[in-house]
């Protein structure tokens, strides 16, 4: 392939993990069972989590087919909020050298949504001559968070819902794998350069460079199981080219299984692109619906051809209402 192509999708994907996880494979029960059995014999268990008889095959599986994460993103789709927004863009030593801060509303009417900016503030080159966002963070950012004019026929529906983005070209395909990779962090994407296999977490030969952990928690007053993955200490160079999540925790609600919080972090250097990324969500309720209400990410990454990017940023939505 042209180096020009290959830096070009780099630059788009490697974007992409500012914001994301796990692609469904085509497993047969059969298969898929053993799967989890075999995972489920390498989760370290705290002694409260033994002492309730979790049954541990089930809890991956159930964990491995989630929808709560990609529903609460969704579900802004239908209901009003407002949002503060912050992102800033870094140089080297770790000084701000351009920042864009506003407030904005979601409205939603005759089933429509669109978006008021209450106020802004900018500083540095955060926007290009044109008018364009000059860093990609920013760019990634606006389209997921930002809406511009007026959307219509929208809905909250998951089920059925599945990523196909090998049936996708273009931006099509890249907005495909986007949501692969924010919506279900651990399984394989295919088209990504170099690495859309080592995202594959539970794959059981990369499962083995991993320690998972099952333990009893408390989030937003909710009792939870805190699922967590990370990389096994003392890994070879070798073994860690072969990974590219570093450490993911996910709270489970324990009476509904939804996803109350995630974080993790992802990195990799594969000479033409480097990446280093830290992204944290926190949910809440409103009127039976799960929602995202923080969203916080620091990166560092960069693409041949391109000048490293480095930033920050976090969104917190609240104020949210149904459709008046």
């Amino acid at each position: 392939m042209h180096l020009f192509k290959i830096s070009g999708r780099i630059y788009f994907f490697v974007a992409l993990f500012i914001f994301g996880i796990i692609p469904q494979k085509n497993y047969s029960q059969e298969s898929d069972s053993a799967d989890n059995a075999r995972l489920a014999s390498m989760i370290t268990l705290s002694e409260v989590v033994v002492r309730n008889n979790l049954n541990v095959a089930r809890f991956i599986d159930q964990v491995k087919k989630d929808t709560s994460f990609y529903k609460a993103f969704r579900n802004l789709r239908i209901i009003e909020y407002s949002s503060l927004n912050e992102i800033r863009i870094l140089d080297k030593k770790g000084n701000t050298k351009a920042s864009h801060y506003s407030k904005t509303r979601q409205l939603r009417e005759g089933g429509c949504r669109t978006m008021q900016v209450l106020e802004e503030k900018n500083s540095g080159t955060f926007y290009a001559s044109d008018g364009s966002y000059k860093y990609m963070t920013a760019e990634m950012y606006a389209g997921l968070f930002f809406t511009k004019g007026k959307i219509c026929g929208e809905n909250n529906i998951v089920k059925g819902v599945s990523f196909s983005p090998r049936s996708q070209s273009g931006m099509a395909r890249h907005k495909e794998q986007l949501k692969m990779l924010f919506f279900n962090p651990g399984k394989k994407i295919p088209g990504i350069p170099f690495i859309g296999d080592k995202i594959d977490i539970f794959d059981p030969d990369r499962a083995a460079l991993y320690d998972f952990l099952i333990n009893y928690d408390e989030y937003d007053g909710k009792s939870c199981y805190l699922f967590t993955i990370r990389a096994k200490e003392n890994l070879s160079a070798g073994e860690k080219n072969k990974i590219v999540i570093d450490a993911m925790k996910t709270w489970f609600d324990v009476q509904t299984m939804e996803i109350m919080a995630r974080s993790y972090e992802m990195s990799y250097d594969a000479g033409v692109y480097d990446f280093d990324v830290h992204m944290e969500v926190q949910m809440t309720k409103f009127n039976g619906l799960l929602l995202p209400k923080l969203l916080r990410y620091k990166g560092n990454w960069n693409v041949i051809t391109k000048k490293r990017e480095r930033a920050e940023f976090t969104a917190t939505l609240y104020d949210f209402r149904t459709e008046q």
